[in-house]
């Protein structure tokens, strides 16, 4: 029993050091290196991508073409853990459902150089929209943002900024899938949930720049039509964060509840289906 409280202790001291020396981005980002799965092993085609960054680094995506004729192209960011090849499964139905699929891995991420960091992984979205844009395939057809957990809040990020600017080609639709109201308020909440972190919550959380924070930007994406997606069972971000996104949202705006864990959204064929029609449309069936 001692030994197993002293070995407790032992890791929470590190945890915390971490912690102190490194800001919360610890809370956020955990990338690793391994290929999970690759689209060909689901009978897709596709490109690998690299896209330069301003401050110099190389990050790895993929291009997947539509299955038959276009629609558009959904450019797709993913969540906080691993890498675009185990994301893959969430958005591989979209080629099929006849939208070109662009997602690419952010530093740290994969096989993309550099190390994750808030400002790093905003400016690697933006990276990958800005070379979207600019290829051939892409030109002259609709491109719609959808983001999933920490990247529904880059992607929020990226598009209030994009529709700010005026930008152009515009987004044509943005889609958030079990995405946070804040980087901040989500850090302060995991770290309450602990009860070695709680009393730390408010000093550490801190240390998350909040220039950035999903309720400030959200109404900054009108009048690009915009659908919030949230499980009442996610057990990862809880439901009241799609709530309070969407009542930060300017119109046209839609939230679709959902029932399934985290991250599980397109397991469901019905949803996917009111996705693609959402899409279309830029309404919720």
């Amino acid at each position: 029993m001692a030994r197993r409280t002293a070995r407790l202790f032992l890791v929470t001291a590190l945890t915390l050091t971490a912690l102190f020396h490194g800001g919360c981005s610890q809370l956020f980002f955990y990338p690793d290196q391994v290929t999970y799965l690759t689209p060909d092993r689901l009978n897709l085609s596709y490109d690998d991508v690299t896209v330069s960054t301003a401050d110099g680094e190389r990050l790895h995506g993929w291009w997947l073409p539509a299955v038959g004729t276009s629609r558009g192209t959904v450019y797709f960011l993913h969540g906080n853990a691993q890498n675009i090849s185990s994301h893959l499964l969430n958005v591989a139905w979209l080629p099929e459902a006849g939208y070109n699929l662009f997602l690419i891995d952010y530093r740290g991420y994969g096989q993309s150089t550099g190390a994750a960091d808030l400002e790093g992984i905003l400016r690697d979205a933006e990276s990958g929209l800005r070379w979207l844009v600019a290829d051939a395939r892409a030109r002259h057809k609709p491109v719609y943002l959808l983001g999933q957990s920490l990247g529904g809040a880059v992607a929020v990020a990226l598009a209030g900024t994009w529709q700010q600017r005026g930008e152009q080609p515009a987004i044509d639709a943005l889609v958030v899938d079990g995405t946070f109201a804040g980087f901040r308020a989500i850090a302060r909440e995991k770290l309450a949930a602990f009860w070695l972190t709680w009393p730390l919550q408010a000093p550490l959380s801190w240390t998350i720049p909040d220039d950035y924070e999903g309720v400030d930007y959200i109404a900054r994406v009108a009048p690009t039509p915009t659908l919030i997606i949230h499980s009442a069972r996610d057990g990862i971000i809880p439901f009241h964060h799609g709530a309070q996104l969407y009542r930060a949202a300017a119109s046209p705006k839609y939230f679709l509840r959902t029932d399934t864990p985290h991250g599980a959204t397109f397991v469901i064929p019905a949803y996917r289906e009111m996705v693609a029609e959402f899409l279309q449309t830029g309404e919720l069936p």
